[in-house]
Parts: structure tokens; C-alpha cells; sequence
């Protein structure tokens, strides 16, 4: 169950979305592979906190702890979904990480950054609200009123940096954004990197990646040949070696994998066997989530 939402606003040059989130787990599902995304995300997690591995069939996993920072990354990585989670979060629009977190991107890149380490005691006084908060709706509103604090002042792109995610957005190829800019290529690359987490090229090839799992999720999916196309990739055999390449998986196979979500892919999956039950079932839901009857990612 999810409900996401736009910001209000005074915040939408700089928030992507807010979302509360209830994942249950699924029969014989444990973990979940985790795609990359060019974004970065603010995460409360309200039952447990996260858990990662560095594979798939890793023994030991690392506590990420219960509110953190994903940053924008290039690999996939492993998380417990083995219990009931609650989370309560926000995706930010590339380049304005700063504002809020008063770092630069590229030292959150590829990992996750306890959100302590930034905010300080706000952040556990944030979470401590939003555990205090009957509803979802109302938790968003909570969320929001957390990012305006951290707004100090009202903040505005770099005009080459606003400029460039335009024209990425568009589909422009690196060397004529860089050509456009008038920097030096260098000079270009370390602006994008530290104002959004990942170089220029490495951005394109990430949020084309991107399209093409959002093509793939349509009402109306083309075939792995049209979307190939449609999402900016010259042929369906280079789609297919990008798309191995960012998941370990082949199209096909994370399309029988079933994801809930586009970015969230199960593993370790089996079945009951005959006359098992499933010690997950009938798990309780916190109050507010009743009348959640649909998804709506």
C-alpha cells in the first residue's frame, strides 16, 4: 500500500514527492534487489530499521538504521524484506540535495547516511512526530513541514546546472550541454557531480534506465524492441546489455519476477510447501492505513 503526493508549492522546484509506504512481505520472498536511481531520497522508517547485504545470499547483513539518506547510485543493492515495514520519505529533485542536507551530493552518493549525521537531533524529533501521527496523509504533511524548515533561505539553481538537467531531460547528448555551458569539460563535470551525485554521462545512462523501467510498467508496454527505442537506447541489444549490466538481470526475467514496485525486484523466491502456512500472514496494519485500498506507484 502507498500514497504518495506532490509538495506544496514552494517546495516542488526541490521535492520530487513524498510518500508513506506499507510493505508487507510476501510468501517466501526475504529480500529485495534495489535499482539504481539518479535521485535522492530522505527515509523514516517507522517499525524497523533498514537492513542491507552486499549480495543477494550474503549471510550477514548491515544495519542502515531507522532514518537515512539514499543517495543517487549506479548499482543495485539488497535489502530485508522479511517483516512488515512502514516508511515515510521524500525524493528529491537532482541538485537540490544541498539545501537540505548541507552537503554536497557526491558525498551521499552510493550509500546511505544516517540522517543524524546532517540534521542532528531533528531528525530523531522528526521521526518521533511522525510516530505520534495518526494517519498518513497527516504524515506527509509532517514530512513537508520538516523540508521547509531546512529551507534557510530560498535557494536557486546554478543556471548552468539548470540548464543541463533541461537539456539531459530532453535528451541532449553530454558534449553539447558541456559545449553550452562554456565551462571547461572538467570544470563541467565537477559541477554536475557534486551539485547531483553522479557525472554527467553516468546521470543520462541512469535516468534512461529509468524510462525504460517506466515504459515497461505501462498500461499499455510496448515490446522490448519498441521501448528500447522510446526510452533513448539505439537498439534493443544495447537496452538489454544496460539493463544486465545496472541489474544483473535479463528484461525478461525481472518481468517474471514480479516487482510491486519499479525499482524493487524480489528474491529468494519459493512457495509454501503443500498445506504450509505462511507465518506472515494476517499481519497487523497501523491505524489510517484501512481505507488505503489502492497503489498508486
Amino acid at each position: 500500500m502507498f500514497l504518495e503526493r506532490a509538495p506544496r508549492p514552494s517546495l516542488r522546484p526541490f521535492v520530487k514527492s513524498l510518500w508513506v509506504c506499507l510493505e508487507l512481505p510476501r510468501p517466501g520472498v526475504e529480500r529485495e534487489l534495489l535499482l539504481p536511481s539518479a535521485t535522492l531520497r530522505i527515509v523514516f522508517r517507522l517499525t524497523h530499521a533498514l537492513r542491507t547485504f552486499t549480495t543477494a545470499d550474503a549471510a550477514l547483513g548491515h544495519d542502515a538504521g531507522f532514518v537515512n539518506v539514499g543517495g543517487p547510485r549506479a548499482t543495485a543493492y539488497v535489502r530485508d524484506v522479511s517483516r512488515p515495514a512502514l516508511s515515510v520519505g521524500a525524493e528529491l529533485e537532482p541538485g537540490a540535495g544541498a539545501w537540505f542536507l548541507g552537503v554536497p551530493a557526491d558525498e551521499l552518493a552510493a550509500r546511505h547516511t544516517p540522517l543524524c549525521e546532517l540534521w542532528g537531533a531533528e531528525a530523531a524529533l522528526t521521526r518521533e512526530r511522525l510516530l505520534e501521527t495518526a494517519t498518513p496523509a497527516r504524515q506527509l504533511d509532517v514530512l513537508e513541514a520538516a523540508l521547509l524548515a531546512r529551507l534557510a533561505q530560498v535557494p536557486s539553481y546554478s543556471p548552468v546546472l539548470a540548464q543541463a538537467l533541461t537539456c539531459f531531460a530532453q535528451r541532449s547528448e553530454v558534449s553539447d550541454v558541456v559545449a553550452a555551458s562554456r565551462y571547461s569539460h572538467r570544470h563541467f563535470v565537477e559541477l554536475f557531480r557534486r551539485s547531483v551525485g553522479l557525472p554527467p554521462k553516468l546521470y543520462t545512462r541512469v535516468a534512461r534506465f529509468q524510462r525504460a523501467l517506466k515504459l515497461a510498467r505501462g498500461a499499455r508496454a510496448p515490446s522490448w524492441a519498441e521501448l528500447a527505442v522510446l526510452a533513448g537506447y539505439s537498439d534493443q541489444a544495447h537496452f538489454n546489455r544496460e539493463f544486465r549490466e545496472f541489474t544483473g538481470l535479463s528484461p525478461g526475467a525481472y518481468q517474471r519476477l514480479g516487482a510491486r514496485f519499479a525499482n524493487h525486484v524480489p528474491l529468494l523466491e519459493s512457495q509454501p510447501s503443500a498445506g504450509q502456512k505462511s507465518s506472515r500472514r494476517g499481519a497487523a496494519q497501523p491505524a489510517g492505513w484501512s481505507d488505503m485500498s489502492r497503489e498508486v506507484r
